[in-house]
């Protein structure tokens, strides 16, 4: 998995929430985050009453679990706001359901066009409400690419419009099993797993 940009580390930070909370019912504490944290390959460089900050070459997260939600800034290492991002998982109490969002840190300066949909868990049933497309990212002689599996790629097909690109809602064009990006310059791979 490659982590150069805030959205290489918020999309599957955000699967990975997202499925936890299927899972457990529930919104992650401060050790699961670390522990996502170590499994993406970030360090930690500080933990205190709360809150903790990892870092890559690439990225710094700043990380404030609390029972009620869960608030992760992903910024890159170079400071500029621009493109930082934030993960927050809560429970909304008027839908009835666990929601983790992908949103800019800074709506003034950021560049891009979040298109990424959120995830919509129904706190009393767990069954998923919505039909974000996630997954991690990898790079290989032709650009980087957000990898996704069949199941998300069927569901995107069924739900949503597998020409709308999931990171910025450009317009994605289809080669096979590969999308490309003209807004954005990110590709859509699709993988068995």
């Amino acid at each position: 998995m490659k982590l150069y940009e805030p959205v290489t580390l918020a999309m599957p930070l955000a699967k990975r929430i997202g499925g936890l909370i299927l899972e457990k019912g529930r919104l992650p504490e401060g050790d699961e985050i670390r522990e996502f944290m170590r499994e993406f390959g970030l360090e930690e460089s500080c933990l205190d009453r709360g809150m903790a900050i990892y870092r890559t070459k690439f990225l710094v997260v700043l990380a404030f679990p609390r029972g009620e939600n869960a608030v992760i800034d992903v910024i890159s290492s170079s400071g500029e706001l621009s493109d930082a991002l934030e993960v927050i998982a809560y429970r909304d109490r008027e839908l009835g359901a666990f929601v983790v969002e992908i949103l800019p840190a800074n709506d003034l300066e950021y560049e891009g066009n979040i298109g990424i949909e959120p995830i919509i868990i129904d706190e009393k049933t767990l069954e998923p409400e919505s039909n974000p497309v996630l997954g991690h990212f990898e790079e290989d002689e032709e650009g980087l690419f957000l990898v996704i599996d069949r199941e998300t790629y069927s569901r995107w097909r069924e739900n949503g419009d597998p020409h709308t690109c999931p990171i910025c809602g450009g317009e994605l064009a289809w080669k096979v099993e590969k999308a490309y990006c003209r807004d954005c310059g990110y590709g859509v791979r699709v993988v068995k797993e």
